[in-house]
């Protein structure tokens, strides 16, 4: 819902009805994560996608049906329907959309929660997908960490639903929940999907080299917020970094443990060490190594990578420590120019956080996607 929530909005803003289907849950290699989103609006345009094309067009018809009559629809598409393979959904998967009509009665909190998606603070829209009462299907809640707005048709549904929603929200979780028909958690028959909208996960390029302005704008279209960061001012500059979101002139190690200390690093955030100078990386590494942090990568021979730990161990770092430093950095693709090593390190970055081996896919059998 990410990519196609600006467009969401403006159609809402100017008082039109949008069919939104959404991907709320997957199975085997299916194309497209939960909360892809593809909106259809009522002059016929499609902003968005599902599934990468395999039942665009299923859903397309199905989101003019919803905008129409107002029926929200939640439809399975696998390989086992006849309507999979009518539709083109031949990749082995199985996809369960939900298609809603959003205007300004059936989401009047949109603009609250677009507010929040600018601001950068964790939103969830929340909505019933199933419940066997047809008043029930389609309501939403927003669930923010400290309050909420909506219901979702009792209280105890609304406190056990807002309960699970910020577990969620605080892993930059997007799902779909069971419960029993009045909440109960160990119930069946109703089914809320959890559209969660974090802030967006970090990556921290430091030395303001040739490999970091491509780093940076790999980093960009992989939907990082990118900051370079040096030391060096006559490097360290906006021209230099336009794919940066922010360039800050400071000594990286204590720009990192401000930043850590500010509470702006977590578990999503990428690092990237590419200065190969040790006045600078070492440093730099001894405040990254001790983070809780989703990647660590530093630039540099096999030789100065060896130099490196000696440095790093008697500064006190213990071996489990090290071991988080991917050095040298990125994965073996034969990259020879700065962007082609900026896809080298993006991939492994992707490989470590989905539990990728980095093999070429025709060597493999199995799921293709996760």
């Amino acid at each position: 819902m990410h990519d196609v929530l600006d467009e969401l909005y403006k159609r809402w803003n100017a008082g039109e009805a949008v069919g939104v289907g959404t991907v709320v849950a997957t199975f085997s290699s299916a194309p497209r994560a939960p909360g892809a989103a593809m909106l259809v609006g009522e002059d016929g345009s499609a902003t968005g996608s599902v599934s990468g094309g395999c039942v665009e067009g299923a859903v397309y018809e199905l989101a003019q049906q919803v905008v129409a009559d107002g029926e929200p629809v939640l439809q399975r598409y696998g390989v086992s329907d006849d309507d999979a393979f009518a539709v083109g959904l031949t990749c082995g998967g199985i996809i369960d959309i939900y298609v809603e009509r959003i205007d300004r009665q059936t989401l009047p909190e949109l603009g609250d929660v677009v507010d929040s998606v600018h601001r950068g603070e964790p939103v969830a829209v929340v909505t019933v997908i199933e419940h066997e009462d047809p008043a029930r299907r389609g309501r939403h809640m927003i669930v923010w960490p400290d309050r909420t707005a909506g219901t979702l048709g009792t209280d105890r549904i609304d406190d056990a639903v807002a309960d699970d929603a910020r577990g969620l929200l605080a892993a930059g979780r997007t799902g779909t929940l069971h419960y029993g028909l009045e909440g109960e958690r160990r119930g069946e028959g109703m089914a809320v999907f959890v559209n969660s909208f974090e802030p967006q996960p970090r990556m921290l390029v430091f030395g303001a080299i040739d490999f970091a302005a491509a780093m940076a704008r790999m980093g960009s279209y992989l939907g990082y917020h990118v900051t370079v960061c040096d030391a060096r001012p006559v490097f360290a500059t906006a021209s230099r970094f336009p794919d940066a979101d922010e360039v800050v002139v400071d000594w990286p190690h204590r720009y990192l443990q401000a930043e850590a200390e500010a509470g702006r690093i977590d578990q999503r955030t990428v690092i990237t060490v590419l200065t190969h100078d040790p006045k600078f990386d070492v440093p730099l590494l001894e405040v990254a190594l001790r983070l809780d942090v989703g990647y660590i990568g530093a630039m540099g021979s096999r030789r100065t990578h060896e130099d490196r730990l000696a440095r790093l161990g008697e500064a006190g770092l213990s071996e489990v420590e090290l071991s988080r430093l991917s050095s040298p950095i990125g994965l073996d693709l034969g990259a020879r120019t700065p962007e082609e090593t900026a896809v080298s390190i993006a991939a492994e970055i992707i490989a470590l956080r989905w539990g990728g081996g980095g093999r070429r896919l025709t060597e493999l059998s199995g799921r293709i996607h996760g």
